[in-house]
């Protein structure tokens, strides 16, 4: 008798479910969380990551005398449907604009 294996083509982990897998970049200040970019690849979003916790690191003085705290900046992986509606990405240091919210 016969064995049928199934198999993944590369790039497809997790068949038709985790075609629509990506990686973030999540922004916290204190209790709220925003999904600050996205990336098809976690080697990116680590690097979008890097370069933000880069970008506070460098205004954390003018950042300490500000009414709010610092961003945190983490990677995880989401589903493109986890977005909320009119997502737009968010700038490093996007809570100086208002739109941490």
């Amino acid at each position: 008798m016969a064995t049928i294996l199934p198999f993944d083509l590369p790039g497809r982990r997790g068949g038709d479910a985790g075609r629509d897998r990506i990686w973030a970049v999540i922004a916290i200040i204190g209790r709220r969380r925003r999904v600050a970019n996205i990336y098809p690849t976690r080697e990116a979003a680590l690097t979008d990551c890097a370069w933000r916790r880069e970008q506070v690191k460098a205004y954390e003085r003018f950042l300490s005398q500000s009414e709010e705290p610092a961003p945190l900046y983490h990677i995880a992986p989401i589903h493109r449907s986890e977005l909320p509606r009119g997502w737009k990405p968010m700038p490093a240091l996007g809570l100086l604009q208002g739109r941490f919210t």
